[in-house]
């Protein structure tokens, strides 16, 4: 059996497989905390948007309960994180998203989780914002068949799935083709809330005293290195892609994060100054990556309070 299947087939079995590729730690799989917290949710469906390069891409759809859900309902897509090379659906079961899935569903908000083509072998994260672009095509595809409202919906996602979420949103459609199935629906976000992302490829000044410190990472965002892929560092950057007409933005960002550090979401504000758009920060602080470490402030409570606020305020 080759390595690769022998890993999916692990992972397919709710077991967690850690593995290094290059200096960097890669998580695939279920734990059995998210196991155990997944199995919480009673009101969900697993099914397949795509399928690509022979492999089926699965979303996890989260309903309301049966007395908060209508006819149509407004809805969120969560792009998870993991270095763009690793991590899984189940990441929206983490503590920096956990409250505000509770929270969406107990307002009547549908929201998906989805996998997708990970920055290994030939895909790099250009794919796996081409899969988020599909995932909210065929869920607009879908909508009547799962109660989703055609218009109200935004996305979401953390670190490498903030970066995402951003390009998913902001990058034009013409740009980012996916499944010819799926082709004739146009994603038109309303929000997004984005969590310690990276947010530039272009702009040397954030990469010191961050995993993109040594320039080497650009070999699995795009392929190659940098300086051979230009055009697609831009599709790349959120920052070059925002524009006045971008919807609006709520950032969060920890104040001691060294992995993608906050200047990240500043230099992000400082590109929303100049264009008109609307992007706010909320920072954290004393919060490391993933809002990790001690007393930090606002609370982790507080802060899923914050984003569910800004997301049922751009959707009801």
């Amino acid at each position: 059996m080759k390595i690769i299947d022998l890993i999916k087939s692990l992972a397919s079995s709710s077991v967690l497989v850690v593995l290094f590729l290059g200096c960097h730690l890669i998580v695939l799989g279920q734990t059995s905390e998210e196991k155990e917290i997944l199995e919480t949710f009673k009101n969900k469906e697993t099914v397949v948007y795509k399928t690509v390069d022979g492999k089926e891409l699965e979303m996890i759809i989260f309903f309301p309960d049966a007395d908060k859900i209508n006819k149509k309902n407004p809805w969120m897509l969560h792009v998870h994180g993991g270095g763009w090379a690793g991590g899984s659906e189940y990441k929206i079961l983490r503590k920096a998203f956990l409250g505000t899935l509770r929270s969406l569903l107990d307002n009547g908000v549908v929201c998906a989780t989805i996998e997708y083509r990970l920055a290994r072998g030939n895909s790099n994260a250009y794919d796996s914002a081409v899969d988020a672009k599909d995932a909210a095509r065929f869920l607009l595809k879908h909508a009547k068949q799962y109660k989703l409202d055609k218009k109200k919906y935004g996305i979401w996602g953390g670190s490498a799935g903030g970066h995402l979420s951003l390009v998913t949103a902001l990058g034009k459609n013409v740009d980012f083709k996916g499944d010819p199935n799926l082709s004739k629906y146009t994603p038109n976000f309303k929000c997004i809330a984005s969590y310690f992302p990276f947010t530039s490829c272009v702009n040397p000044d954030i990469r010191p005293n961050s995993i993109f410190g040594d320039g080497k990472l650009f070999v699995r965002l795009l392929g190659a290195p940098l300086s051979e892929k230009p055009e697609l560092a831009r599709l790349l950057s959120p920052t070059e892609l925002l524009d006045k007409n971008s919807p609006p933005i709520l950032l969060l960002h920890g104040d001691k994060d060294t992995t993608l550090p906050i200047i990240n979401s500043i230099y992000m504000m400082e590109v929303a100054k100049e264009k008109n758009a609307d992007v706010e920060l909320l920072t954290i602080k004393n919060a490391g990556h993933s809002f990790s470490g001690e007393n930090i402030s606002p609370s982790l409570e507080e802060l899923n309070d914050y984003a569910t606020k800004f997301i049922l305020s751009h959707l009801k």
